[in-house]
């Protein structure tokens, strides 16, 4: 490989990112900030030494099959990977990375700001407000529910759902959880949560339910009609995760017939578009996608990516590299 590799950067990027990773490398920046097709992502991606996509680029086996031996590495910028397929880029000896970590703060900032403006009906208040509808204090008027003192669920519990639930024992809520493993028991102590194997069992006793685990086929949704009549009616549910989790359809139904008082939501199943029964309920705060939207936390992915770029130059194991479940690691010369 030439000392400066060739970088295909999908989307626009922070200004500060976009240098230094045109002072780094040779670096092919995206003019517009639009999502490329699956056409472009295959042109792109057969043409370069190191391919930059976002959670918005369809990564699959049809766009990889144009890859050539030239491409060393998928530098994703972002968390989630489900958007790659990983274990088809693994097959090729192409290593995928991500950028974890860095979001986490602000990802669990924004899940305990839905927590409590949910309840507390600010969005609808501010809606009501600028329509001119609100006449002046009332003891009856926008009446909500407290969060202090009710039981937050968290579904997945890695580094945002701890982040989480740090931020919830501050604001007084008990913290449960379910996970596909058990964390250790410092961590579970550390947290004061509570450990339930069964996610039935724990929906049906929290008031807030956190979505934190990652999209997989044994997670698409996960949420859907039958689990979402086991909860409270009196409970919300909060994703900032990934869409797919929820069965969107039954949700919107369920916050509908009363099953579930409401939904702060972050992610969709067909992003960028929420379901079109969900747009009219005023019991639901529909975000758009900016979990890790802060200057700081973008910021801080680019510079993981250049990290992962810059270990693959120097034929080093990248720290961040991703891997198909049951796959080894190996250093590609």
């Amino acid at each position: 490989m030439k000392s400066k590799p060739t970088v295909v950067v999908t989307r626009r990027l922070p200004t500060e990112v976009e240098s230094r990773m045109a002072d780094m490398f040779d670096t092919i920046l995206r003019v517009d900030d639009t999502p490329m097709t699956q056409a472009e992502l295959a042109q792109a991606i057969s043409d370069c030494d190191v391919f930059v996509p976002t959670v918005t680029d369809k990564i699959d086996a049809a766009v990889l099959s144009h890859a050539t031996e030239r491409l060393k590495l998928i530098a994703n910028f972002g968390a989630g990977t489900n958007h790659i397929d990983v274990a088809a880029a693994h097959a090729q000896g192409i290593p995928v990375t991500n950028t974890p970590g860095v979001l986490t703060e602000d990802t669990a900032d924004l899940a305990m700001a839905l927590i409590l403006a949910v309840p507390r009906r600010l969005v609808e208040g501010d809606r009501n407000l600028r329509a001119g509808e609100f006449a002046g204090w009332s003891p009856t008027y926008m009446l909500g529910h407290r969060v202090r003192g009710r039981k937050l669920g968290v579904l997945g519990m890695g580094r945002i759902g701890q982040a989480l639930a740090r931020r919830a024992s501050a604001f007084g809520l008990d913290v449960h959880y379910h996970n596909r493993r058990r964390v250790p028991l410092s961590i579970e102590e550390s947290l004061a949560a509570t450990w339930h194997e069964d996610l039935n069992e724990m929906i049906a006793q929290v008031n807030f339910l956190s979505i934190h685990c990652p999209a997989t086929p044994s997670t698409h949704h996960l949420i859907n009609a039958e689990r979402l009549s086991k909860m409270r009616p009196d409970s919300y549910i909060i994703n900032t995760a990934r869409g797919e989790i929820i069965d969107e359809t039954a949700l919107a139904a369920a916050i509908k017939a009363g099953t579930i008082s409401g939904a702060g939501l972050d992610v969709y199943e067909k992003e960028p578009k929420p379901h079109i029964d969900l747009l009219d309920l005023p019991n639901v705060i529909l975000a758009p996608h900016i979990g890790s939207a802060t200057h700081e936390s973008r910021r801080e992915m680019g510079e993981l990516v250049l990290i992962n770029i810059r270990a693959m130059m120097d034929h080093h194991a990248a720290p961040n590299r991703v891997l198909p479940p049951g796959a080894s690691f190996q250093i590609a010369s």
